[in-house]
């Protein structure tokens, strides 16, 4: 149903370190490069990252989350440890989510501008 999705961020130097790292254990690279913009996928681009001309952090009260499927266990490690390492912070350490579902394994990060993101293979 989704195409793609835009991202609003301050500092796009910052972002991209940040994604290049969290996003490549998950199969996601860096796909586009302008001096205002990244795009991220696999085959296209699906994630946009934008300068924003007012630069906002995101607001943690918005509910926003974005979950990414993960090829496995290790990847859903990977993306937790890559995006701290890259200026993310914890949002909760990669391990089973029962409340989701027996075998629902996900890691919670947020990225340089507050964004929720989640890695997840169920």
């Amino acid at each position: 149903m989704i195409d793609h999705l835009s991202l609003g961020v301050r500092d796009l130097a910052a972002s991209r370190r940040f994604y290049d790292a969290a996003l490549a254990p998950l199969g996601y690279r860096r796909l586009s490069t302008c001096d205002d913009s990244l795009g991220y996928g696999a085959d296209g681009v699906v994630l946009w990252l934008l300068q924003t001309a007012h630069p906002v952090a995101a607001d943690p009260r918005s509910g926003l989350h974005l979950c990414l499927r993960a090829p496995g266990r290790t990847a859903v490690d990977a993306f937790h440890a890559a995006a701290l390492a890259h200026g993310g912070a914890d949002n909760g350490a990669p391990g089973l989510r029962a409340d989701y579902g027996p075998d629902y394994y996900a890691a919670f990060a947020t990225d340089p501008d507050g964004y929720r993101l989640e890695a997840h293979v169920a």
